[in-house]
């Protein structure tokens, strides 16, 4: 599967670095990706960092990936040129999936394809986005919007969750949390860009404890947990555990809980036959129908069906792979 990174003079290395590095750390066995970097014209590219890239692909190159990534844009919001935008209308056009991390969600929507779509960037940039783009829906608060065939992020580092989220959907979350590890991020945050908007966390004694407290929880999914059982742990009142979670995850402790489940959940489907009643049973759903239910309303898609589109991509990377 080849990705195409487009790049342009004056960016911010960074930000052209989170896809070749995700994508670009899967191995070949699981099913490796091609990752290009194109620019309008192929040669040295200066960046904001004060020094220069070699950019080996034009925009031909473009027209036969699988994805094509925007990984940011100019922070003045300027029009994109229109050489730009006709290589993103025909990537769309023929099917390939679009994404626009961070400022990159401009030129998408200037391209015309974000209209009557969710979609989300810098928090700082909304309103810019929302007030140049009325026929997007602009939501600020999340970390990244998957609209099937365009997906969009907020600020710099939630370009990481959005690519790891793809690299997940696309391989599998065995492979996902691999990489994960490699670069020593969380495969998933749960909340979203709120939870990063000047809001200081300070270090405490507890907040060891508290760490302590949500590994044994990853360890033992099955069993019920209360949070006065858990404050209790992690030696916290109820209010002070409860309040403390939310500033530290962004979200509450049953929405957390209910991401952990179901990312045990998708391991198991792919690592193992076991039945539905047993991978529910042993991630803590209880029973297969509520496993489906939430399967449903998360994931857009039944346990039996995810297991079975896992497989295939299994199949589909191991023929890319040869």
């Amino acid at each position: 599967m080849r990705i195409a990174v487009i790049a342009f003079g004056g960016l911010k290395p960074f930000h052209l670095s989170v896809p070749s590095i995700v994508f670009g750390s899967v191995p070949d066995e699981a099913g490796g990706f091609e990752v290009i970097v194109c620019a309008a014209e192929s040669g040295p590219l200066h960046t904001s960092a004060g020094f220069s890239i070699s950019v080996a692909h034009d925009f031909s190159a473009v027209d036969s990936a699988d994805i094509v990534i925007m990984p940011t844009w100019h922070d003045d919001c300027r029009p994109a040129p229109e050489a730009l935008l006709e290589v993103l209308r025909r990537a769309h056009a023929r099917g390939a999936r679009l994404l626009g991390l961070c400022l990159g969600a401009f030129p998408l929507a200037q391209a015309g394809l974000l209209d009557g779509k969710t979609a989300t960037t810098h928090w700082a940039f909304a309103d810019t986005l929302r007030a140049g783009y009325p026929k997007v829906k602009v939501d600020p608060e999340v970390l990244y919007v998957d609209e099937g065939c365009v997906l969009t992020s907020g600020g710099v580092a939630a370009g990481l969750d959005c690519c790891l989220y793809l690299l997940r959907a696309l391989r599998g979350a065995e492979v996902a949390n691999a990489v994960a590890r490699q670069l020593l991020v969380a495969p998933h945050r749960q909340g979203g860009q709120a939870q990063f908007i000047e809001r200081p966390l300070p270090v405490s004694h507890s907040d060891g404890r508290f760490a302590e407290v949500l590994e044994w929880v990853t360890r033992n999914l099955e069993q019920n947990h209360s949070l006065d059982a858990l404050a209790e742990r992690a030696a916290m009142s109820r209010r002070h555990f409860t309040r403390h979670f939310r500033q530290a995850t962004g979200t509450s402790f049953k929405q957390w809980l209910l991401g952990q489940r179901l990312a045990q959940a998708q391991r198991m489907l792919e690592r193992s036959d076991a039945s539905i009643d047993l991978i529910a049973d042993e991630t803590g759903f209880g029973t297969a129908l509520s496993l489906r239910q939430h399967f449903r309303a998360v994931l857009q898609t039944s346990p039996s069906a995810y297991r079975k589109q896992f497989r295939a991509q299994q199949v589909d990377a191991y023929a890319e792979a040869r």
